[in-house]
C-alpha cells in the first residue's frame, strides 16, 4: 500500500476565523503537520507549533520565518482591520503580506502558496457589482489590498518551484472558538442580548439587504477546499470562489433563526451594532454570571464591524463557482442547517446560555 507524503502547513493568521479553523481541521488529518503564526496564542487545543509575533514586523518576519525547512505549504490567512481608510487597510495589509512572502518564499520544500481573499475582491464591499461574480471579472478601482497581494504572489512566482491559489469566499462562519467569530456568533450573541430585554429579534440592517440575495462560507467547507486546491496539481495559479453551493435571503432565514432562540421573529430595524453593543457590555456580564458562560468582555467575543458591513448590504452578494467544480471540488453546504449547527457548538461550548 503506497503511503502518504507528508506535508507541513504554515497557516500566517492561525487562530483568525478561517486560520483558526484550518488549523484545527488539519489536526485531525494524519499526513499533516501544522505551524501556526498569530500575534495571540490560539485559544483552542492544537497539536501545531505556534510562533507569536506580528507580521507587520517585518524584522520579527525575517527572525521568526527563517530556518523552515520542512515548510511545503504556506496559508496566508492573517488580515490587519484597522485604518481610517481603504487606502490605509490596503497599505498595512500590503506591507504584511510582503514581510511574509519575503521570509517564506525561501523554505526550500514550499510547493503552494494559498491567498486567502474574499468577495470584496469583486467591490461588494463598496455597492452594487456584476453578479454571479466570476474570477475572471475585471477589477473594481482600488485601493483593494488583495489587489496588491495578489500581483506581488504573481510577480514572485515567475521562475520559482512553488505555485499560488488564490481562495475567495464570502461571509465565513467558523467553529465556536469565542474570538471574534463571523457571522454565526455575531447573530446569537445579538439574539441572547434581544432576548434578554424582552425585545423582538428583529434583523439589525437595512430593508434592502433583508430582502437581497445573499451567501456564506462555511469555515471547514473553505479548509477543504484549501486542501484540496493546495495539493492538486491543476489548480497551481489558479483562483477559486468558495462557497457554499447556495444562496439565500435573510428575510426568509430570519425566522428559523428566531425559532431557534425561541423568539418572536422581527421585521428590518437598521441599527449600527457597533456602536449599540459598546453599551452592552454589563448586561452580557450579568448574563455570564447567570448562565455559567465562559467569561469574555463582549468587545473581545465579536466583531460587530463585521457585523454592520454584512447586514448592510443592500445589493446582491452572489459568487460563480462553477470553476471550482470544474476542476474537481464537489463539496457543498445547507447554509440554514450551517446556522443551526454553528449555535448548538456555542451553546455547546457555553459561549451563549
Amino acid at each position: 500500500m503506497a503511503m502518504s507524503i507528508r506535508k507541513v502547513a504554515l497557516v500566517l493568521g492561525g487562530t483568525g476565523t478561517v486560520g483558526g479553523n484550518l488549523v484545527r481541521f488539519l489536526d485531525g488529518r494524519n499526513d499533516w503537520d501544522v505551524i501556526a503564526v498569530a500575534r495571540r496564542a490560539p485559544e483552542f487545543r492544537t497539536r501545531a507549533r505556534f510562533i507569536g509575533f506580528d507580521l507587520s514586523d517585518a524584522r520579527a518576519c525575517a527572525e521568526r520565518l527563517n530556518g523552515f525547512e520542512d515548510v511545503t505549504h504556506a496559508i496566508y490567512a492573517a488580515e490587519d482591520t484597522g485604518g481610517d481608510t481603504h487606502a490605509d487597510r490596503a497599505r498595512r495589509n500590503e506591507a504584511m503580506f510582503e514581510n511574509a512572502l519575503h521570509a517564506i518564499e525561501a523554505a526550500p520544500k514550499l510547493a503552494r502558496i494559498t491567498l486567502m481573499q474574499g468577495s470584496s475582491v469583486y467591490g461588494g464591499h463598496l455597492g452594487p457589482y456584476k453578479t454571479p461574480a466570476k474570477e475572471t471579472d475585471a477589477r473594481h478601482m482600488p485601493p483593494n489590498h488583495f489587489f496588491g497581494q495578489e500581483d506581488r504572489l504573481r510577480d514572485r512566482q515567475a521562475g520559482k518551484r512553488w505555485s499560488w491559489t488564490l481562495l475567495r469566499p464570502h461571509a465565513v462562519s467558523d467553529l465556536a472558538s469565542g474570538r471574534r467569530g463571523g457571522a454565526a456568533l455575531a447573530i446569537a450573541v445579538y439574539a441572547t442580548l434581544s432576548k434578554a430585554l424582552e425585545l423582538p429579534l428583529r434583523f439589525p440592517g437595512k430593508r434592502g439587504a433583508f430582502a437581497a440575495i445573499t451567501e456564506a462560507t462555511d469555515a471547514t467547507l473553505l479548509s477543504q477546499a484549501a486542501v484540496w486546491s493546495g495539493t492538486d496539481g491543476g489548480c497551481a495559479n489558479q483562483a477559486f470562489n468558495i462557497t457554499n453551493g447556495d444562496v439565500f435571503r435573510w428575510q426568509r432565514l430570519w425566522p428559523r433563526v428566531a425559532e431557534y432562540f425561541q423568539m418572536e421573529a422581527g421585521e428590518a430595524r437598521a441599527i449600527e451594532l457597533a456602536a449599540h453593543m459598546a453599551h452592552m457590555g454589563p448586561l452580557w456580564d450579568s448574563l455570564v454570571e447567570r448562565h455559567g458562560l465562559g467569561r469574555r468582555p463582549l468587545g473581545d467575543l465579536v466583531d460587530w464591524a463585521f457585523a454592520d458591513t454584512l447586514f448592510a448590504q443592500s445589493w446582491d452578494v452572489i459568487s460563480d463557482t462553477a470553476k471550482c467544480r470544474a476542476f474537481g471540488f464537489d463539496k457543498f453546504v445547507d447554509t440554514e442547517a450551517m446556522f443551526i449547527r454553528r449555535f448548538d457548538e456555542l451553546r455547546k461550548r457555553r459561549i451563549i446560555p
